[in-house]
């Protein structure tokens, strides 16, 4: 831009820090450490003031965005995205999105592609881009929460943080499932290792972040079992991890179980339930993985435990 731009506010964006805003305005064609330089040199200015970056802007105030051109900062557009997404759900504050397996939630190093990127591209036009409010791994497939103002951004991840958000997984692992009824798995975790092969374990000295979650067998067999899990807590690869360390790794995960048996992940964010509705996406998975109605049915019944 050769010109400075004066930009209004608007309610979708009220209550973000003056940083934040820029960042989500600008997407991605000034990188945040320039941003910073424009605030610290008073280039950005908020109703004709200056403004520090962790400032709380309202609706309806005026931002002075600095002329730049973009990408001569070490910005630059994110890589075009590689297709669209499905929606379960929309409203004017959120959307549920259906994430594929192999789709990665963020981009980074070597991910061009991402649910976050394709949010971006298909709501280009939007004051506030929605945003995700929590994530799944890459390989696990279901139902992303996005919020689409800022200030239903924060109330989702408040919620997320209190865990009063109902979170339910299908799974299949690995042999028969022989604990009856709804079993409560209680561990420490932490993540051990060296850079580039770091894995989560469930430890014993006190170190680790408490992991909790209930489970249910909704179907038993000799070589493997499908399991209805409710997320109690939000630790990275929990579920993954506590089943592994208790005998049954997830289907298909060579992370944590045998490596020859790295297949498609069988791991599914099934249902979420927020405001008293509980939204569900059944798992695309068929054949002999496929869930039967009956099972779905059983599976809910673990969201009002």
């Amino acid at each position: 831009m050769h010109s400075a731009q004066f930009v209004t506010v608007t309610p979708a964006e009220s209550g973000q820090k003056l940083l934040q805003f820029l960042e989500r305005r600008l997407d991605g064609a000034v990188p945040r450490t320039a941003i910073q330089r424009w605030i610290r040199k008073g280039q950005v200015r908020v109703d004709k003031g200056r403004s520090k970056p962790f400032d709380r802007i309202e609706a309806g105030q005026t931002v002075r965005i600095p002329p730049y051109e973009p990408g001569e900062t070490g910005g630059g557009k994110p890589a075009a995205p590689g297709g669209p997404l499905e929606f379960v759900y929309d409203d004017d504050r959120m959307l549920v999105i259906a994430k594929p397996a192999g789709l990665a939630v963020h981009g980074g190093d070597g991910i061009s592609d991402s649910v976050a990127g394709r949010l971006a591209a298909a709501f280009a036009d939007a004051d506030f881009k929605p945003t995700l409010a929590h994530r799944l791994d890459r390989d696990t497939s279901g139902l992303l929460l996005a919020a689409r103002t800022y200030d239903a951004l924060r109330d989702l991840n408040d919620r997320f943080a209190a865990g009063t958000i109902g979170k339910l997984y299908l799974t299949w692992v690995t042999g028969r499932w022989r604990e009856p009824g709804t079993v409560l798995l209680e561990d420490q975790l932490e993540k051990r290792g060296a850079p580039g092969s770091e894995k989560v374990e469930p430890v014993r000295d006190g170190s680790g972040k408490e992991a909790l979650a209930r489970v249910a067998c909704l179907l038993a067999g000799e070589k493997r079992s499908l399991l209805a899990v409710r997320l109690l807590t939000g630790r990275t690869h929990q579920i993954r991890v506590q089943l592994a360390s208790r005998g049954h790794p997830v289907a298909g995960d060579g992370k944590y179980g045998p490596a020859r048996q790295r297949t498609s992940l069988r791991l599914h964010c099934f249902a979420l339930r927020l405001d008293g509705q509980t939204l569900t996406l059944p798992p695309p998975w068929t054949g002999g993985w496929a869930a039967t109605p009956d099972a779905l049915e059983a599976a809910l019944a673990l969201l009002g435990a």
